[in-house]
């Protein structure tokens, strides 16, 4: 492989770790599942995790026919992903949680649909970071994207596994420092999406 594609695979990993954040997930998902079964647990935790998969692969996949369709340019794509990434990332550097992927207790039967799939962990963030790799590249970059999505959704679901431990193990504070280290990587993202968006356009209508 050439670095230039190492540097895309570690990009899009880190990416789509930082704004998952898997262990900042683990604690509203330990808090939402805490009075289930373990066997229930898991099964919540495949569903969503399922679930959610399947969202960023068909965003991923027809990202590019969205764009004709509605007549998207790339770099719009990009502005747009980017001002949303990096909102979710300063309000996560600030020790916010972000609106955008804020629970909303409901109809707690369905919480692998809502909110775990959605907006928690295939949130606007997560689908926009997706589209902006996928949709910049051909197969390559579609692939490499749906597989590092795909091994993340590997982690966060072992995260969910061992949550009782790693809450317990980690403590609120550490949990609040990940999650500010979350934020600064996902601020850090979403300004390079906006500053490459705005370039391009640039280029593109000058």
């Amino acid at each position: 492989m050439t670095s230039e594609l190492w540097q895309n695979i570690i990009g899009i990993f880190l990416a789509f770790f930082a704004i998952m954040n898997p262990i900042a997930n683990t604690a509203a998902f330990v808090s939402l599942t805490d009075n289930e079964d373990r066997s229930i647990q898991i099964k919540i935790a495949i569903k969503a995790l399922t679930l959610s998969f399947f969202i960023v692969v068909a965003f991923a996949l027809f990202g590019k026919t969205l764009f004709h369709l509605f007549g998207i340019t790339l770099p719009a794509l990009k502005i747009t992903g980017g001002v949303l990434v990096f909102i979710i990332g300063y309000q996560m550097l600030h020790g916010e949680t972000s609106k955008m992927h804020t629970p909303h207790n409901g109809d707690d039967t369905e919480i692998a649909i809502s909110p775990l799939a959605v907006p928690l962990l295939a949130g606007p963030g997560t689908i926009a970071t997706a589209m902006n790799f996928a949709a910049t590249g051909g197969w390559i970059e579609i692939s490499i994207t749906i597989t590092m999505f795909a091994l993340l959704c590997l982690i966060t679901f072992i995260c969910f596994v061992f949550g009782q431990k790693i809450v317990q193990t980690l403590g609120t504070k550490s949990l609040k420092i990940i999650t500010r280290l979350m934020g600064l990587i996902l601020a850090v993202v979403g300004t390079q999406m906006l500053l490459l968006g705005i370039f391009e356009a640039i280029s593109t209508f000058s």
